[in-house]
């Protein structure tokens, strides 16, 4: 049977409050103060809830904007679970043209090379951006806490902070935070229906600073030729 944590009425008060916060101001933090230690097996509980159980399609507009410019176009993401991953993307009438395929947290190539970096900071909210939150590396702290529809959850080491807010429902979202030496490298927010498909995402990457849009147009279950692993073309 699951394990469910809760938290009493000051922390969760105080825990919506920041929700809140994060919504209509600065952000709030992702995980309240009140959560506790977990397992590995309630982990992977959560982290499974995100991952679809079929492949998909993602088709999607994109904008990545930053002080001195801004860039769109359209793209798709090919996701195979557990943990497959091929985006296209490029600009206006198909200019300067980006691809990367993905096993977890390394790419198996990306044309251009630096294709991944030039839009997302790391890995973890690369597939956050997709509603799908990924397992913690051996030996990090786990924490978490689930209170009325919201789970969060959160893995530390030495060096790195990932953190999670999976909200249930209808309209739900995923929140996904990453630090690295207490600083905060990215903030990923993504809605989602209620299969669990992106509507919308955006990510925040403060030190640029930049932030990067996704409008999902459509979701579709979908089979891959093997070859979509290998081939840098679209």
């Amino acid at each position: 049977m699951p394990q469910r944590f809760s938290v009493d009425r000051g922390v969760s008060v105080a825990y919506l409050a920041l929700l809140l916060t994060a919504c209509h101001g600065a952000p709030g933090a992702v995980v309240p103060a009140g959560a506790a230690p977990v397992s590995q097996a309630q982990v992977g509980q959560w982290v499974t809830s995100t991952v679809p159980r079929q492949n998909r399609l993602h088709r999607f507009k994109w904008l990545f904007q930053d002080e001195r410019s801004s860039a769109g176009g359209r793209g798709s993401a090919r996701v195979a679970p557990p943990d497959s991953l091929r985006f296209d993307v490029a600009g206006p009438f198909g200019s300067n043209p980006a691809a990367a395929a993905v096993i977890g947290d390394r790419p198996l190539w990306a044309e251009p090379p630096d294709a991944v970096k030039k839009l997302v900071p790391n890995y973890p909210l690369l597939w956050a951006m997709l509603g799908i939150a990924r397992m913690p590396d051996a030996g990090a702290q786990l924490r978490g806490v689930t209170q009325g529809d919201v789970t969060a959850w959160q893995y530390a080491d030495a060096a790195d902070t990932v953190s999670y807010a999976r909200t249930a429902g209808s309209r739900g979202k995923l929140v996904t935070e990453v630090r690295h030496a207490g600083k905060v490298v990215g903030r990923a927010e993504t809605t989602l229906d209620s299969t669990g498909a992106p509507l919308t995402s955006r990510l925040i990457v403060p030190s640029v600073p930049a932030k990067l849009n996704l409008t999902f147009l459509s979701t579709s279950r979908a089979d891959f030729a093997p070859d979509i692993w290998t081939d840098h073309k679209p």
